[in-house]
């Protein structure tokens, strides 16, 4: 398939209570309001295609930007390549559910990921802890150093409620990975979610939500779920 049929094809697929939806959660246009798993059947047919992944990325459309993440091939971006993504995404379903994510497949995804967390600028920082969450909850803990997640959960619970919005919420979801798939620091990781619950949220509106990786920690124990490795990260 090339450029133009997969276009056809997403816009086909567009819902408009979907696209209300994206729009609601900080998309803008264009877009088409495609059912993430209603790009399956379109992936059958393109596979994994980075030049392809890249002519849709930078549609601006958020439906072909996600579609990219889906075929991009990982290991085949560099540091530069993920940084030029990362500019582009605009609201967090992009930064930590489209790049963070196809991060997350690199061998490159920990040293790209520590420089985000490092940056200061809200969206990076959260797509770098995000990049954090998804290689938690999909690689074998031997991946991962103790001592520098140990200081990463020291980093959260010092830091958390001084962070920027999207970030205190990707930091609060580190919590409570860390705590339910990567088992050396569960207990670590209980005791800083505790320590900072609950996390408030401001949105734009003015509204706050309150967010409490404790009590999601307790679900988890509760599911007999702790130690949940995904198979794969991308749909």
């Amino acid at each position: 398939m090339n450029f133009e049929m997969v276009m056809q094809e997403l816009e086909a697929l567009g819902k408009e209570r979907l696209k209300k939806m994206y729009l609601s959660n900080g998309a803008r246009e264009p877009l088409f309001g495609v059912a993430t798993g209603d790009m399956k059947p379109i992936f059958k047919k393109t596979k994994l295609n980075q030049p392809l992944a890249e002519q849709l990325y930078a549609t601006g459309n958020y439906d072909a930007m996600y579609f990219a993440g889906i075929i991009a091939e990982p290991n085949s971006m560099t540091e530069a390549d993920y940084d030029r993504w990362l500019d582009s995404a605009y609201f967090y379903m992009l930064s930590d559910y489209v790049v963070a994510v196809t991060l997350s497949e690199a061998d490159i995804a920990q040293d790209v990921a520590d420089k985000w967390i490092a940056c200061g600028e809200d969206l990076r920082m959260s797509a770098g802890w995000s990049c954090y969450c998804w290689l938690l909850g999909s690689r074998p803990d031997s991946e991962f150093s103790e001592s520098k997640l140990a200081k990463m959960l020291e980093q959260v619970e010092n830091t958390i409620h001084d962070a920027p919005e999207r970030t205190k919420s990707s930091m609060n979801n580190f919590m409570y990975t860390v705590a339910t798939s990567y088992l050396p620091l569960h207990d670590k990781a209980v005791a800083a979610a505790k320590a900072v619950c609950p996390v408030e949220i401001k949105s734009d509106k003015g509204k706050s939500k309150f967010l409490s990786a404790a009590e999601n920690i307790q679900k988890t124990v509760a599911r007999g779920k702790l130690g949940f490795k995904r198979k794969h990260v991308r749909c």
